[in-house]
This record gives C-alpha cells, structure tokens and sequence, in this order.
C-alpha cells in the first residue's frame, strides 16, 4: 500500500515536470488559471515562455479574479502584490522592504489597500509601518503575535475568512513561529505561506514544537494538487541538496532537481510551485510515506508521523551537502 501511494505521488509530480519550463523573476499573472501555470505551461518554447513573462505582460483567462505579482526583496525574500480589479483593492503579503514594494505598486498604478502578514519576523514585517503611513493600508496578521506585528488593526486565527477578492482563508500553520499564519484563496487555487512551506522544505522550527509543526504541514498537505505554493524565500536548490541526500530513490526529486539547477543557473527563480509536486518530492511533507526518507533519517517503524517530522528537521539542520 505504502509503494503504491509514492507511485502515484511520482506519477503526479511527473506529469507536472514533464511541462515545467518556464518563470521569471518578476511574475505577473492572473490567478483564474491555476497559479502552478506559470510552471505548469503548455507552451514548449522554453525561451519564447520565458521572454513572455520577464517582459511582464499579464497572462489572463476569460474570468480573471485576482492578480498577483511576485518581486524580489531583500536578499532571498520575495514580495508578493495581489490586486482585485473589480474594487481595486491591493494586498501586499509580508511586507520586506517598503520601498521596493513602493515601486512595484507605482510601476503597476495599483494603490495599497491590505497588508497581510504571516507572521512576525523582522523580514515579513519591516515595511509595516511605512507603507501604512504611505497609503493608510489596513495591516492583519495573526491574533496570537499581534503585540509583535508592527501597525497591525486586525488579528487573524485559523478558520477566519479574509474579506478580500474571492475571499482567503486563515490556516494556522504554526511551527517556524508559534502563530504562523496562512493565507489560503481557494477560488484562487492559491496559498500563501510565508516561511511554514518552501519549495522542498519547510522553515526552520524557531518556536514550535514538531507535533505542531507536523499538524501545520499536514493540512497544506491537505489542499488541491493544483494549488500554488507561495513561499517567501529562494532556498530551493539548498533544499534540492538535502532532499536528493536523504530520498535519492525517488525518481520525481531526481528529474525536480535536474530543473531547479537548470533555472538557478540562468538566475531563474524557482517559486511558487505546484502543491502536487511538493507532495511528490518534499521530504517534509513524506516521512510518513517514504520508507527511503525514514531509513535515512533514522526513524524507527514505530515512530509517529510527528516524530518523523522532527528528525527530518533535525537532520536538515544539521545537514552540511
């Protein structure tokens, strides 16, 4: 049984890589296509696709709900924009740098109406205050960190819906902090989710223990395949090292891996990705599914779900590839 789950997991993130030829630096698309379309694509010209979105043009569907630009900020951070045409309203997720979110809004003629934090660390939080004094934007972010997010007018907890464009769900997706938040669109197919998921890996468990950080993955785990995974940092090809090292079997990560260096060499990024695809090759969200990840990271039969999680995270932290 436990074979024939991971072969369908490989089968799914196949035929996802099988069209994964394309994104950008700056990406700028409708949302009413699944997001993963950015690297999900039906065009086979690699460097025409390319072109298309480096230029910035918009990819649109006959019923486009929310716009989403995503930016690089910081060192590794990325910012991401969403805009609601049919009100106007603009987002910012995190808010890294307030003047390089200030030229993204200006380049766009978008004004900013929202600020959704995640959580409270200094990187996800430090344009707070500014951008709020430039455009009165209204700042959430989760109840339970509220005294450490800057500016912050509204607290946010799992199951509460966020009354912007099609509507975002809250999801507690504490473990990297304790109130880590997530912001999940699912008419959108689109999740949000700070530094709780990244692009094969999970953050760094600051705060949390690793039952609660197991519960966090498990239910974005949970959504669509073809939800989009918005993550907030470029560590893809660091995670790909430790990912090959503890689940070099799995045939899905080995093709993954060939194209993460593939799009890092051309100073491509590789986020956001498919949810379908993390399932098939994500170690953090397989220990309960790969016996290859469990033997090499020393986890017993008898281990918990929880307790596979942590010593998957203990030997990322550890891990020197």
């Amino acid at each position: 049984k436990e074979a024939h789950r991971s072969m369908i997991y490989q089968q799914r993130c196949m035929r996802f890589l099988s069209s994964t030829r394309a994104t950008s630096c700056c990406v700028f698309l409708s949302l009413s296509l699944p997001v993963a379309s950015f690297v999900h694509t039906k065009s086979n010209n690699f460097n025409e696709q390319t072109a298309r979105f480096l230029t910035g043009r918009t990819m649109t569907t006959s019923c486009p709900t929310l716009t989403v630009a995503q930016f690089p900020c910081l060192g590794d951070n990325y910012g991401y924009l969403i805009h609601d045409s049919s009100t106007g309203h603009t987002a910012a997720i995190d808010t890294p740098d307030a003047e390089t979110y200030r030229l993204e809004l200006e380049k766009r003629k978008w004004t900013l109406t929202h600020i959704f934090n995640t959580h409270h660390h200094w990187d996800h939080t430090g344009g707070n205050l500014e951008l709020q004094k430039m455009y009165g934007a209204t700042i959430y972010g989760p109840e339970s960190e509220r005294p450490r997010i800057p500016g912050i007018d509204y607290g946010v907890r799992e199951g509460d819906l966020v009354d912007f464009g099609s509507g975002a769900k809250v999801m507690d997706v504490g473990g990297h902090t304790l109130g880590h938040i997530a912001y999940h669109f699912p008419s959108d197919k689109v999740v949000f989710v700070g530094d709780a998921l990244f692009m094969l890996g999970c953050g760094k468990m600051f705060e949390g223990t690793p039952s609660q950080f197991w519960k966090s993955l498990s239910g974005l785990r949970d959504l669509p395949d073809d939800t989009t995974v918005c993550c907030a940092h470029e560590y893809t090809e660091s995670n790909a090292r430790f990912a090959i090292s503890v689940e070099p079997g799995n045939r899905a990560l080995v093709d993954r891996v060939k194209v993460i260096k593939e799009l890092r060499a051309k100073g491509q990024p590789t986020v956001p990705g498919s949810l379908g695809v993390e399932k098939a090759t994500n170690p953090f969200l397989r220990g309960d599914i790969s016996e290859e990840i469990r033997k090499n990271v020393g986890a017993l039969d008898t281990d918990s779900p929880d307790v596979i999680f942590g010593k998957i995270r203990r030997a990322k932290d550890t891990f020197r590839g």
